[in-house]
């Protein structure tokens, strides 16, 4: 019972409606792509940007309205430019796109990790069509046009832009490390065609741990259950619900976006890679669907580790702390058993 009003307690009418916006976003992106026939309008990153940018309360990502279309765009092209005239292998590609949009974002002064992904998607996928960039620039105007009206109607606080400071050689140097290890662990899974154990949200996840201060790194394990659910969530909807029972994606994309956000809810902390995690099975090749959980779980358990050992620094935490970080808050939360006196305070 508590729980419950927890729950309701968390969503209020503003928030839910940017919930709601969120999910007609998304299922009029995968209802065009069924329309024209073209799979390469469908983004899944796009649900990340709207989660980040339309219904988490506070700033995401350090970004202002003038840089975010171009940069999304640019990105996108970028890695449409890389299948098409690279003579490069595949492994080599993935890297210069993320060398790519690395510097796009230290130049640019920005944090929009997601750019990363909107480079390195075309080029695992291996997207040659031009459609690709195009609708990235359209549903980034909407997403853009959609947050701007949500501040202007009161629906969300209005997000105030602050440039990060000058790069200088110790940032230079983290983003160094975070492409050389990155180098080395594209290598690994490329030449081994275990291709989505490197899906280019998994790849935002780990520059958002080596390279944020966001508070979801401190909690490694729960964002990789989040990961993880949202990757088998997608998988067997897209499985069960399209390829067998032929129901329309856009249905299917509304009803796998309506499930996270719901675990999103219940647990009270949003990630939004996983919002992109969860839509992936809809792109990728009916004969890989089924591997996809699999090979997801495997990639964010390998990064997210690599990430706490070598940026974080994990094994130099107190051990109290490093208690709490592997237990998820749900956990925690369930396992505290509060007082008649403590419920009276909590629910007066």
């Amino acid at each position: 019972m508590h729980n419950l009003k927890k729950i309701k307690r968390s969503v209020d009418p503003a928030k839910g409606k940017r919930y709601l916006y969120a999910l007609l976003m998304i299922s009029a992106m995968v209802g065009l792509s069924e329309a024209t026939g073209e799979k390469e309008i469908i983004f899944p990153e796009m649900a990340a940007l709207t989660t980040g940018m339309w219904i988490v309360d506070k700033r995401v990502w350090q970004i202002s309205k003038f840089q975010f279309i171009p940069l999304m765009t640019l990105g996108a092209i970028a890695g449409i430019c890389l299948v098409r005239y690279s003579p490069f292998p595949l492994v080599i590609n993935l890297f210069l796109a993320f060398v790519f949009a690395a510097f796009c974002l230290v130049i640019s002064r920005t944090t929009l990790i997601p750019l990363i992904s909107a480079c390195m998607l075309p080029v695992l996928l291996k997207t040659e069509s031009w459609i690709y960039p195009l609708a990235v620039c359209l549903m980034s105007f909407i997403i853009l046009s959609g947050q701007f009206l949500m501040e202007k109607t009161n629906l969300r606080q209005k997000i105030v832009y602050t440039p990060t400071t000058r790069i200088g050689k110790q940032e230079l140097k983290q983003w160094g490390r975070i492409g050389g290890s990155l180098l080395l662990f594209l290598s690994g899974f490329v030449y081994s065609s275990h291709l989505y154990i490197i899906a280019p949200p998994l790849i935002v996840t780990y520059v958002e741990f080596a390279n944020s201060k966001a508070g979801f790194r401190n909690r490694p394990v729960q964002v990789f259950l989040v990961l993880g659910i949202a990757a088998l969530w997608g998988t067997v909807l897209q499985g069960i619900l399209h390829h067998y029972l032929g129901l329309p994606e856009s249905l299917v994309a509304l009803t796998i976006v309506s499930g996270l956000f719901c675990l999103f809810i219940g647990i009270n902390k949003l990630f939004a890679p996983a919002s992109a995690i969860a839509l992936l099975p809809l792109i990728i090749p009916q004969n890989d669907l089924w591997i996809f959980p699999l090979q997801v779980c495997i990639g964010a358990a390998l990064l997210i580790t690599i990430a706490m050992l070598l940026f974080l620094k994990c094994y130099k935490w107190p051990k109290s702390h490093l208690i709490v970080c592997l237990v998820p808050d749900f956990l925690r939360n369930s396992s505290r058993r509060p007082t008649h006196q403590s419920d009276k305070q909590i629910n007066p």
